[in-house]
């Protein structure tokens, strides 16, 4: 398999059972007793090992495919992410989003980790785009503090994931406005009238919340009620991650699987390619 040329990207838019050690951090010793004690009366566990084939328990093998160095591009990473995106979007690749990924920031000093299910929207050669709420999202808080994420695409069906880690960056407003335009108007409508992640007050006996997020929505609906052209808000927008480390991924038998990864110091600088053990 030819690799594909470096030029052939284009833009998509689309419980704790056991003492502590001790030489754990302080960190780990957060797990208070109380919480320790909790589960101390029970040991059984509520899940191990739960895949497996049904008639022989055995754990299931990666038979899909191969990746060796000569199928990659040895000079930029986006052609060979976008050869395996485009392959996922296949009708016979059994993948049905292949867009969905996970995306993971972290917040400082505290370093507590975050992650949730995202949808990429754009691929160019500077990176990977997602739109999200600038103003009080949880992603938005952890990259003010600390701008880098990691992006986790899993397509099951092809025994295939790719690993993106980079800087994140604001789009321009312009880019934003593009991409807002071809969102469905209860979309647009809603970028509006969320306040994404914040707490919602429950507006009686019968009610946990809801009703004010409906009440914020009939606003925004009332406010541009016969307006077709509906401005992007100041606090919405979209994140590029532009990676210095991506890692592909093919699952093969016995658990020997293929890992590559391309690796940069600064965005300016030419990428190295690598295979990893598994």
């Amino acid at each position: 398999m030819t690799p594909p040329p470096a030029d052939s990207a284009v833009r998509t838019f689309f419980p704790l059972e056991h003492p502590i050690p001790s030489y754990a951090s302080k960190s780990v010793q957060l797990f208070s007793t109380a919480k320790m004690a909790l589960h101390s009366a029970d040991t059984s566990k509520l899940i191990f090992a739960p895949a497996g084939h049904q008639a022989t328990g055995q754990a299931e093998q990666f038979t899909k495919g191969t990746l060796v160095r000569s199928q990659l591009n040895p000079t930029s990473p986006i052609p060979q992410f976008h050869a395996w995106f485009s392959r996922a979007q296949e009708n016979d690749s059994g993948v049905d989003h292949p867009e969905s990924c996970t995306l993971s920031t972290a917040s400082l000093p505290s370093g507590r980790i975050s992650s949730r299910t995202v949808y990429l929207k754009e691929l160019d050669n500077r990176g990977f785009v997602i739109y999200t709420n600038l103003g009080t999202s949880r992603k938005a808080a952890d990259i003010a503090t600390n701008p880098r994420a990691a992006m986790l695409f899993f397509w099951e069906s092809l025994q295939r994931q790719v690993h993106v880690e980079g800087r994140v960056e604001k789009v321009s407003r312009e880019e934003s406005q593009t991409y807002y335009d071809t969102r469905a108007r209860g979309s647009r409508i809603g970028a509006w009238a969320s306040r994404q992640s914040q707490v919602l007050e429950p507006q009686g006996d019968d009610d946990d919340g809801r009703k004010q997020l409906e009440g914020w929505v009939k606003e925004v609906e009332k406010r541009f009620e016969g307006q077709e052209k509906i401005p992007v808000p100041e606090f919405w927008g979209g994140l590029r991650i532009i990676p210095d480390r991506i890692e592909f991924w093919q699952g093969r038998e016995s658990r020997l699987h293929d890992r590559f990864v391309y690796e940069r110091e600064g965005e300016e600088e030419e990428w190295t390619l690598k295979r990893l053990s598994p």
